[in-house]
């Protein structure tokens, strides 16, 4: 008995099993993955299908289920509605700062979603894609949209409630492996790269009002390679970040999940990937720009 016993103990501290353990980046993240896109090869993770709340990266779900809405016209004019505004000032929600009244594209309130996290932008892209008679309907038509598309990618752990990520009874869920997974899905839209790579834009509405919206995810700029994709934060989600980065023909989505150093944590992430070593000062955001 004593034999095997010590056997065993030898069996779990050969060297093999201590250099794979030390593989990898060390993140303060719950949960984290990357994901060589191309390939689409598992590159690393940590509690890769363990659910957890997703904040607002659930916009990338948004975006996609638009994107990939068959016929989509990116040019179609949605009207701003005051229930927009309401449901943001109700909920103390990130906000694109929709104005009642003002017409944008659908490609305009893509960039609203996604790079100041507008929650107004999301709403008013649930109730445009989504079907019934009325506003609750149509936005409960969006959200089963977005959890058939998560279905039918394969995200099997993850779980849709809400469109823009508030979720009142807590069931907004997805795993890094998911997120890495939609991550790169939507990066395979060239509509969708084009938005999330952007660190600012200026939007204008047909009664010629100009939105400027700046990018809340603070990698873009200060990452080499950088390209998207969004951020996510909420008292049970914590800090979260959906990201990806380019370098020559390779690139490299990432996902961390509930990680309060989000930024440095991508960083080491995207450096493990691909074996350098930066610097990085992170981009700081306009006073007034919305945070998320």
């Amino acid at each position: 008995m004593t034999l095997v016993a010590s056997t065993a103990a030898f069996a779990v501290i050969t060297p093999t099993s201590v250099a794979q353990a030390a593989t990898g980046p060390t993140v303060s993240a719950k949960g984290a993955f990357l994901l060589d896109s191309k390939p689409n090869k598992t590159l690393w993770s940590k509690s890769a299908d363990t659910k957890r709340q997703m904040a607002s990266t659930t916009k990338v779900m948004t975006a996609v289920v638009v994107l990939e809405t068959s016929g989509v016209n990116l040019n179609k004019l949605v009207t701003v509605k005051q229930s927009y505004r309401d449901y943001v000032a109700r909920n103390g929600a990130s906000t694109a700062d929709l104005k009642r009244g003002d017409k944008l594209t659908v490609r305009q309130l893509l960039y609203g979603l996604m790079l100041p996290s507008g929650c107004d932008a999301a709403y008013a892209l649930a109730d445009t894609f989504g079907t019934g008679t009325t506003e609750t309907a149509r936005k409960k038509s969006f959200i089963s949209k977005m959890n058939k598309k998560a279905a039918s990618l394969g995200m099997t752990n993850t779980k849709y409630d809400s469109f823009d990520g508030i979720s009142a009874a807590g069931n907004n869920l997805t795993t890094p492996r998911d997120s890495a997974k939609l991550a790169r899905r939507a990066l395979g839209n060239s509509t969708f790269g084009a938005v999330v790579k952007a660190k600012s834009t200026k939007q204008t509405a047909t009664n010629g009002r100009v939105y400027t919206w700046y990018n809340t995810n603070q990698l873009l700029g200060s990452y080499s390679g950088a390209i998207g994709i969004k951020t996510g934060t909420g008292s049970v989600a914590g800090p979260c970040l959906v990201f990806a980065a380019k370098r020559g023909d390779r690139t490299v989505v990432g996902v961390v999940l509930n990680d309060a150093n989000r930024y440095t944590d991508a960083k080491k992430m995207l450096d493990w990937a691909f074996n350098t070593s930066t610097t990085m000062k992170l981009r700081t955001l306009p006073s007034g720009a919305q945070q998320d």
